[in-house]
């Protein structure tokens, strides 16, 4: 039988993914750039707290969690790496282009390989080891392109790059600390519902980023107030922007507590072509020649890398699923 609400939470999902994605550029551009990128990313989080909290205290809407303070302090760890990924990935998108922002985060699978393996003990087999050789070869190869005259250049921008790289390492870390947190007992049964779950960590998140904004960017601060108040496109974009991301991760977290490991790997594979093929063309972003034949593969090598120890279930056990 089909499973109408598990479809209504993929469709949304991935529409809330796309839409965030534009409206997170769009409010960097007219904010005036990568400057304003920790600003947005903390006025983002903000948003999806004060969705929360209203969903809290409204009559019959969510019940509210029941954690201790040592419980929020155990969330720290991960809060803070969930806030480093969101600050960095707003940078990436906001530095270079959202497409080959998009191609390099991707290669997550790459970096929570190395990072799980040699830091927190993690055994990966060899059939994942070698799923990153395409991963990490298709990015290198979305990061050129070809001219007319048949020669080859470098085709991306070094913030994009270097912010999309940071968040992967932040999102490594994020994944091991999570599956830390959830295994305390009884952490789940006092945080409720998985909504509860995901805007406890986003009020973590928050409060994380609010002095890293001022550290990095206190004396821009006067000025994207000034533009917040007077430039639609700023505030409009900032406030869908926070309701988008926090929308559709608390859907994706929804979704992917519904369906096996295998369904999970295709969702989140389609989720990225979408994301890519969408801003691009939203953005008039090329991902022609060596850019589209980079990201196929770095794509298909991030599926492959999901589902490998599923086709090929001997050999070295598999590392843990966050």
């Amino acid at each position: 039988m089909i499973d109408i609400p598990l479809l209504i939470y993929f469709a949304f999902w991935y529409l809330g993914n796309y839409y965030y994605n534009i409206q997170n550029k769009n409010a960097s551009n007219a904010a005036g750039g990568s400057d304003y990128a920790m600003t947005i990313a903390t006025a983002q989080l903000a948003v999806g707290v004060i969705y929360a909290v209203f969903l809290w205290v409204a009559p019959d809407a969510r019940t509210p969690p029941k954690i201790t303070f040592k419980d929020f302090i155990a969330m720290i760890p991960s809060g803070v790496c969930s806030a480093g990924a969101h600050a960095a990935s707003v940078f990436s998108l906001a530095a270079g282009g959202v497409a080959f922002g998009q191609i390099v985060k991707a290669a997550e699978p790459a970096f929570a390989a190395v990072i799980g393996t040699f830091v927190y003990g993690d055994k990966i087999s060899v059939a994942k080891w070698l799923c990153l050789v395409p991963i990490i070869g298709g990015v290198c190869l979305a990061a050129l392109k070809q001219n007319a005259d048949g020669s080859i250049e470098l085709d991306f921008t070094i913030g994009g790059l270097v912010g999309a790289l940071i968040a992967n390492v932040f999102a490594a870390f994020k994944g091991q600390e999570s599956h830390r947190l959830m295994t305390t007992p009884g952490l789940k049964d006092r945080m409720g519902s998985v909504g509860n779950q995901f805007a406890l960590m986003t009020i973590v998140s928050l409060i994380v980023s609010i002095p890293l904004m001022f550290f990095k960017e206190g004396h821009l601060l006067e000025g994207f107030v000034v533009k917040f108040q007077t430039d639609k496109k700023v505030w409009s974009n900032v406030i869908l922007s926070g309701l988008t991301f926090y929308g559709y991760n608390e859907l994706a977290t929804m979704t992917l507590k519904k369906i096996s490991a295998v369904t999970n790997s295709v969702a989140n594979t389609a989720k990225r072509v979408v994301v890519i093929v969408g801003s691009a063309i939203v953005f008039n972003e090329s991902i022609s020649g060596l850019k589209a034949i980079g990201c196929a593969i770095c794509i298909g090598g991030v599926f492959l890398n999901s589902v490998i120890d599923d086709i090929f279930p001997s050999g070295a056990p598999k590392a843990k699923k966050h």
